[in-house]
């Protein structure tokens, strides 16, 4: 098939670690990547936002086209959508001129926006995925989301005129259901994990004598970092490792109140971490907390698990459905710091129960998660779509 996936902030080609760089430019590219190994014809369109990078960049196995909308500078994510309207024109006539697609996925609302107006150019049907869903992230963020104020009403709306939607939880498809989107509309495939490059096999990033607690992601305040280094105090012999960046006011933040409470010598903050290096620090943990108050679906809990990691994370969004609670690792309410700290301390001090989720963690990526296997998915979605579309027809 011929697939256009449109991603108008999220670079599959972007380094990870930036305001607006993270866990869907890794899912964009992973799966851009293994359905054109699978075959297919793969196009990601995302925003042009500096202005010496090339229209066409061939990565991997699919090219990713660099669309003229807007300044060809950095634009915070929730400031583009004045020029999704220019997004979509140029698409549609990259399409109407030998680049048509059989099936449109948008990842993210606003690149939801550009693909179904840009899809009426040559009828081609339109998967949506959110990655994020506005009313969540009002919910927990309040007057401090920065969000377009009609977000999720474009929202609702996408979910009733595209031709599919791809949901990551099922915490999600709850999400869209209260808002009135019809649920014989979506599919349930998560995202995956590189399988080959996360393994239990290989070299680790240097211990010391403690026990270590690894926490991955940006460093910003919902991570639920700061709950961490509150818990140490009552986890002797227990180090934190925070791999992320940038965050530097965030960092100094966690920093002060690692000295607040007596724990700073057993705190390590390491900043951003290129990709490929980072299975030498989940293979150094003892367990990884993914303590989130809020999390679309959260990438990281895979990864660790798929490198022989037991996952302690808090009870929200798709980390209820990739830790399976006293199986492969277990699950707590979010800020709750009594419960984090008893279940950080079952997993650091108990070493069969310890062995035993890392064996069962690493089952459940591999049998599940693998991105070979969810592009397959992927791709049957597609093809259900096309051929309903062309029922229809």
């Amino acid at each position: 098939m011929r697939i256009a996936m449109i991603s108008e902030h999220a670079s599959p080609l972007a380094a990870l670690g930036g305001v607006d760089a993270g866990g869907q430019n890794t899912h964009v590219a992973a799966l851009a990547s293994a359905l054109g190994d699978l075959g297919h014809d793969v196009r990601v369109y995302t925003r042009r936002d500096a202005p010496d990078l090339p229209e066409v960049v061939t990565a991997q196995s699919f090219d990713v086209v660099h669309v003229p909308a807007g300044p060809p500078t950095g634009v915070p994510k929730d400031g583009l959508l004045p020029y999704m309207g220019a997004f979509a024109e140029w698409m549609a006539a990259d399409w109407r001129t030998g680049h048509a697609p059989d099936v449109a996925h948008a990842h993210f609302w606003m690149s939801g926006l550009a693909a179904v107006t840009a899809a009426r150019a040559c009828g081609a049907p339109v998967v949506q995925t959110y990655h994020a869903l506005g009313t969540v992230k009002r919910r927990h963020q309040g007057t401090a989301d920065t969000s377009p104020p009609h977000r999720a009403s474009y929202e609702r709306q996408l979910g009733r005129v595209v031709d599919r939607i791809v949901v990551q939880c099922r915490d999600e498809e709850r999400e869209l259901l209260e808002m009135g989107v019809p649920g014989e509309r979506m599919s349930l495939v998560p995202s995956g994990v590189d399988l080959d490059l996360f393994t239990g096999d290989g070299p680790a990033a240097p211990r010391t004598g403690r026990r270590r607690i690894l926490t991955v992601g940006r460093l910003v305040e919902r991570k639920g970092y700061a709950d961490l280094i509150r818990a140490l105090p009552r986890l002797p012999d227990a180090e934190l490792c925070v791999v992320g960046g940038p965050g530097n006011a965030h960092a100094r933040q966690l920093r002060d109140l690692a000295r607040e409470h007596g724990v700073a010598e057993r705190v390590l903050l390491t900043g951003a971490v290129a990709p490929a290096e980072m299975p030498r620090w989940y293979r150094s943990a003892d367990v990884l907390a993914a303590t989130p108050w809020y999390e679309p679906f959260g990438l990281t809990p895979l990864e660790a698990m798929a490198c022989g990691v037991p996952v302690v994370a808090t009870a929200v969004g798709g980390l209820t459905d990739t830790v399976v609670h006293g199986v492969t690792g277990e699950l707590v309410p979010p800020r709750s710091p009594d419960a984090l700290v008893a279940a950080l301390r079952r997993v650091l001090y108990d070493d069969v129960r310890r062995s035993s989720y890392a064996a069962a963690a690493t089952d459940r990526a591999t049998r599940v998660y693998g991105w070979p296997s969810i592009a397959s998915r992927i791709a049957d979605v597609y093809a259900e779509t096309a051929n309903l579309r062309e029922v229809v027809a």
